[in-house]
């Protein structure tokens, strides 16, 4: 076996540029890009090698860490989690910077990769510039406090353990189940020491994203639990989205006569059903949405973890017999509440929920009565109180999200994150047009719009090479690594 004398950094830098992701057969750079502020750490390990060998791994300059993890994020979400972008920083500030957006994209189990640069290695230099002097653990650095806001965590003090680390990290990202910030500390000198790596180790690698199929047991039970329902409904969360599960979920509705809210994550899942629609879920959703889960006897919860907002602290479902069954790729999140777990991919669980059931000949007759009786509250309560005027305001956030509504078209995505718009637009966007909607919830964290929002359109127009990026469903483009952040595709 050949190989190649390099750098740390260099090879750092030559590994991501060869990972591929999978998923339903579409094959994308698993990372396009890489952010980065270059300062005391990294400058002259990982920033030499990205100038040395970077052409297919473009740069991006940011002013500000948190705010790139964000981008990061906001890119990951639009492409429904197959592809991410790389973020580098400086020690000391400019890596704790990035805590924040680690914890913002594992708790919305949004995948991005953290090159936190970190002290130097060896310890003979004495202590130095922004070092943290523990009293009682020298090995300890303001680093590793990305450890509990982390999926996947490692420390690199040799070269040669990028051949176990780098693997690891790219599993992580690609695992629907664990994905989250993947964060690599990486000491300011080993960056700079060179060994002989493997050529193989650079050979183009594609991880393809799985979709689990479900247990025919479980789903056997599931149709059971529907058959013995009279009252059931339908929360869909973010995993509909990153399933691409959005016509399985719709047959579901359709053809059982179910009900379907949507989480702040699972905003738009459900797409050209609105005789079943309740809108958002939860504490900051419709009255439509809390009147049926009230009553409902049987909750399917599909891709959410089931936040306190989704429960509202366990005071929403008000049926003393009330059963679930949580279809989710996450074991932890298909085992709460008490639920039938079905750990699946969602459309594969959804469109075997849906052929079983068909089968059994599970229906709802009479139930689409009262959902409709729900809506038409609803819509009464949106014209007078969201959309009508107020005195002494010019303008109300409802009116705002109304004339967004009008103005939106089949490409366009809504970002929001913190304060009143997640609640407000919950309950009153209509993504009936095909645009998207962004929310970002899990974390409520303040300052994410705007990044993300970036994030959002660098994947809408193509990020770091030609085709790069493309959102499932969204808009397509022939932008170059330059002038892909600043093309003419509308951006909303």
């Amino acid at each position: 076996m050949g190989t190649e004398r390099l750098t740390m950094g260099q090879a750092l830098v030559k590994y991501l540029a060869v990972q591929y992701s999978e998923f339903d057969g579409e094959r994308r750079r698993l990372i396009p890009a890489i952010f980065g502020i270059f300062g005391h750490g990294n400058v002259c390990g990982l920033g030499q090698a990205l100038e040395q060998g970077g052409a297919d791994l473009p740069y991006h300059q940011t002013r500000n860490e948190q705010s790139m993890v964000h981008t990061a994020a906001g890119f990951a979400r639009a492409t429904l989690r197959t592809q991410t972008l790389a973020c580098t920083s400086s020690i000391g500030p400019g890596a704790t910077n990035m805590v924040t957006g680690a914890a913002t994209a594992t708790i919305n189990r949004m995948p991005v990769l953290l090159l936190a640069s970190d002290y130097y290695a060896t310890r003979h230099q004495g202590p130095v510039l922004q070092q943290l002097e523990h009293p009682s653990a020298a090995d300890v650095s303001v680093n590793d406090c990305f450890r509990p806001v982390s999926r996947f965590f490692d420390r690199i003090t040799r070269p040669e353990q990028l051949l176990t680390a780098l693997p690891q990290a790219m599993r992580v990202l690609t695992d629907p189940a664990e994905t989250g910030a993947v964060t690599l500390s990486l000491p300011q000198d080993v960056q700079a020491h060179a060994w002989d790596y493997p050529s193989q180790f650079f050979a183009e690698r594609t991880w393809r994203i799985e979709r689990r199929p479900p247990v025919a047991e479980r789903i056997d039970e599931a149709v059971a639990l529907l058959q013995a329902a009279k009252r059931p409904v339908i929360i869909a969360g973010g995993g509909v989205h990153y399933s691409a599960a959005w016509d399985a979920l719709r047959a579901v509705a359709t053809g059982f006569g179910i009900p379907v809210s949507e989480t702040h994550a699972g905003k738009g899942a459900l797409r050209g059903a609105p005789e079943w629609s309740l809108g958002g879920h939860g504490v900051e959703g419709t009255s439509a949405a809390a009147r049926i889960a009230e009553e409902a006897d049987l909750v399917i919860a599909v891709g959410t973890r089931l936040s306190d907002f989704a429960t509202a602290s366990q005071s929403l479902f008000h049926d003393p017999d009330v059963r679930f069954i949580a279809i989710n790729v996450c074991a932890l999140d298909a085992f709460k509440q008490g639920a039938l777990p079905v750990v699946a991919d969602a459309r594969l669980a959804l469109e075997a929920l849906l052929t079983a059931g068909q089968g059994a000949g599970v229906a709802f007759p009479g139930y689409g009565e009262r959902v409709a009786e729900a809506q038409q509250d609803w819509d009464k309560i949106v014209r007078t109180d969201a959309y009508g005027d107020h005195p002494g305001e010019v303008m109300s956030e409802g009116q705002v999200i109304e004339v967004l509504n009008e103005e939106s078209q089949g490409h366009d995505t809504v970002v929001a994150a913190a304060g009143a718009p997640p609640g407000n637009i919950l309950k009153l966007w209509d993504g009936g047009n095909g645009s998207r909607c962004h929310i970002e919830f899990g974390f409520s964290c303040m300052g994410y719009e705007l990044p993300a929002g970036v994030g959002v359109r660098m994947a809408a127009g193509g990020a770091g090479r030609p085709g790069g990026a493309v959102p499932a469903g969204g808009a397509r483009c022939s932008c170059t690594s330059a002038t892909a952040p600043f093309c003419s595709i509308r951006w909303s």
